[in-house]
Parts: C-alpha cells; sequence; structure tokens
C-alpha cells in the first residue's frame, strides 16, 4: 500500500483501546514514518498529518488511566510502542514519546481537572520539565514568565508544561524540602506559549524542539504540580519517573533500523560472504540483544514489584539503579551500533539522505540528554553506595514533603 494511503488510512480510523492493537498500528505506520523521514528531517517539525496518523495509533492516549476510559498501558507495554514508531523515524518516535505523557502527567493533577484540561484522551503535552522560568505567587496561583529550551513537539502540543521556580512577592520561595529555592511544573495552554524557532542542530531535526516563551500568564494552582505529590493515579503509572521509562525506546527503535537496513543492504550488495561485515553485524547484534534484554528486564522487575502492591522503595539497590543505567546505556549503544555500521558501509553512508548518515546524527543528538550523561552514573553510582545522587528523580525519589 502506498505511504500516503496507509497514513490516510490510519487517520481516519478511531483511536484504538488496547495495547496489542496500540502496538500493531505503530508497527504499520513504520513502514509509512521511514519514507516522510526526510521531509520530516528538512521541515524541522512533524508535518500535520504525520501529527494525526500519530494520534489515530493511540500512542497520546496510552498513559490515560483505564477508568478514564484509556488504555493504561504500562511502561513495558509503552516502551514497545516508542520503539516500533522509532523503527520508523527517530524524530517522530521521540515526538511520540514526549507526547504520550499527557496521561501520565494527568494523575498528578486532580481528577476533575484533568477531565477539564484533556476532554479528549489524544492531547498532546509538551515543554521542558527543569526549572527555569519564574513562577510569582499571586491570589488563585502564580503568574509565569520565562524562556525554556527542548520543546520537544511543542510546534503540535496542546499543553506546554514547564518547570518554574517559585517566588513571593519577589523573593525566593524555600522548596518543601528545605531547600534555597523551591520549584513547581506548570501547565499553560498552547494559544498562550510563544515558540521561537531555535531548532536547527546536528540531528533529530523533526522533533521541531524549539525555545519557547511563556511571558506573564497567570496559571491557577490546579494547574501546578510536583512529582512528589500524585493526586489522581494509582498503580504502576502513579510514581514519580514514570515520565522517564519509555524512552529508550527511541534509541532501541533506531538501532534495529539501522541493524535491519545494513543487513539488507550488505546482502543486497553480495557482501554476505565478507567477513568484516559478518562479524561487525555478529558483534552489533550481541550489543543491541544485551542492551535490550536490560532495558525491557529491569521495566519488568519493575512492574512486577509495583502491579504486587510495592512502591520503588521495594527494589533492592541494584534493581532501582538498574532503571537509570539501562536507560542511558540503551542510548549509547545505540549510538555506537550506528557509529559501527557507518563504518562498516564507508563512503555510501555519507550521502544525504542516507539513513545511516540520518541515525548517525540522530542517536549523537539523544544522547547529549541529560538520561544519557555521566549524571545518571553518578545518580545510580551514589544510589548504590548510599551517597547522594545528584539526579535522585531518575531512580524515582522527590524530596520529603513538609
Amino acid at each position: 500500500m502506498a505511504a500516503a494511503g496507509l497514513a490516510e488510512g490510519i487517520g481516519e480510523v478511531v483511536a484504538p483501546g488496547g495495547a496489542a492493537e496500540i502496538l500493531d498500528r505503530a508497527r504499520a505506520l513504520a513502514p509509512v514514518l521511514r519514507e516522510r523521514a526526510e521531509e520530516i528531517e528538512r521541515e524541522r517539525r512533524l508535518p500535520p498529518d504525520v501529527v494525526e496518523s500519530l494520534r489515530a495509533t493511540g500512542v497520546f492516549r496510552m498513559g490515560f488511566a483505564r477508568d478514564r476510559g484509556g488504555p493504561e498501558l504500562d511502561s513495558v507495554q509503552q516502551t514497545e510502542v516508542i520503539e516500533a514508531l522509532a523503527h520508523g523515524d527517530a524524530a517522530a518516535g521521540w515526538c511520540a514519546m514526549i507526547g504520550s505523557d499527557t496521561g501520565l502527567y494527568a494523575g498528578f493533577l486532580d481528577r476533575p481537572v484533568a477531565e477539564r484540561m484533556f476532554p479528549s484522551l489524544d492531547m498532546v503535552t509538551a515543554g521542558l520539565l527543569f526549572p527555569n522560568g519564574r513562577a510569582e505567587a499571586v491570589p488563585g496561583g502564580l503568574r509565569v514568565t520565562g524562556r525554556w529550551q527542548f520543546g520537544s513537539g511543542v510546534t503540535h502540543a496542546d499543553w506546554v508544561i514547564s518547570g518554574a521556580f517559585r517566588y513571593r512577592d519577589g523573593v525566593p520561595e524555600p522548596g518543601p524540602d528545605g531547600s534555597a529555592h523551591g520549584s513547581v511544573l506548570v501547565m499553560v495552554p498552547r494559544a498562550q506559549v510563544e515558540v521561537l524557532d531555535t531548532w536547527h542542530t546536528t540531528g533529530l531535526a523533526g522533533s521541531g524542539s524549539c525555545d519557547y516563551t511563556i511571558t506573564d500568564v497567570f496559571v491557577p494552582t490546579e494547574h501546578t504540580f510536583t512529582f512528589a505529590d500524585v493526586r489522581g493515579a494509582t498503580g504502576v503509572l502513579a510514581h514519580p519517573e514514570v515520565h522517564m521509562r519509555n524512552m529508550p525506546g527511541v534509541a532501541l527503535g533506531v538501532a534495529r533500523a539501522a541493524l535491519d537496513h545494513t543487513r539488507d543492504a550488505a546482502v543486497a550488495a553480495g557482501r554476505a560472504e565478507d567477513y568484516r561485515t559478518q562479524i561487525t553485524l555478529a558483534d552489533c547484534e550481541a550489543d543491541f540483544a544485551a542492551t535490550r534484554q536490560g532495558v525491557y528486564g529491569a521495566l519488568r522487575r519493575q512492574h512486577e514489584v509495583l502491579a504486587t502492591g510495592g512502591t520503588l522503595d521495594d527494589l533492592t539497590a541494584l534493581e532501582r539503579a538498574a532503571l537509570p543505567l539501562s536507560r542511558r546505556h540503551a542510548f549509547r549503544t545505540a549510538r555506537s551500533i550506528v557509529t559501527r555500521l557507518y563504518d562498516l558501509t564507508q563512503t555510501s553512508a555519507i550521502y544525504r539522505p542516507s539513513p545511516l548518515d540520518r541515525w548517525l546524527r540522530d542517536t549523537t543528538t539523544m544522547c547529549q540528554h541529560i538520561v544519557a550523561q555521566d549524571r545518571i552514573l553518578q545518580t545510580a553510582g551514589a544510589h548504590l553506595l548510599g551517597a547522594r545522587p545528584s539526579f535522585p528523580l531518575a531512580l524515582g525519589i522527590t524530596p520529603p514533603q513538609r
């Protein structure tokens, strides 16, 4: 079936409700995304019809609870869907991953508030969670002003979530843990946000991860939250680091795509008997298999504990550290695999629109995200040693509430 026909066909179908259906639709859309990848990169954002095709798979509603009519996919299932979409295109997979957090954020809001904010389960949220703006306390809420980077998917979002430092009467408010400056997450309608065309990057160009500004916007208290306070959700998704769990699906999907492409190209070019091709592909496949098992093994163990009523504190130190470590390792391994396959392919890989050229740039850019950085090593290592992690949220640790 032609790419346009498949995309249009998916777009006409009501988003499915089950994990198997969503995964099947993601897999069906992947070849379309592959055909559109050059266009997506050139446009530096997802075209509107691609966004609608993603929406129709059900990916954006994955995190909504069943009692809201959502599919409530667990973190393993979510990661599989993101992996399938990223196998088609890295930027689309990245935006799907970001946009699928809407239902997860809803769990940190009061239930009636979330129902008003998200009348459709297929709405998209984007934005930067790290505090970078100013939130001044006023009657009924906050006045928010600031500029944020890395608004992946902000060009097609319905709501924008942003971290902001709290002030009262111009003075920084302390955090609940006694820190000098507390922060909060604020939700602002996309119409009240100005997007700046700054996203000229090495890779992930199609994610539209532009800077954006919010200027003197009133945010009611009910549209704010912190990850320490789950107000509207229960179960395996009602935990502070839930939005990070499906991220490695992007890296795994891209690595799998690069391996499949290189193997098929080698066979087509008559290099199946070439020794260097054989050992390089096998070595990369070994790394991929071990890395993928590490990600899903850590997620499944977490799910096993949470699904039986446990908490993240019921994981052993090694099991808890395995979650951020396997996530980081997935991104770094994906970049390593693509780099080795790029070298194996030699000069033919350097010409655009070679997918290896694009995957090389995409995985390089992915690895600049905090979840793929050495701060994760310090965080996990400190946790194992009983010391202070620098990024405790990656472990699901939040400040104590006073």
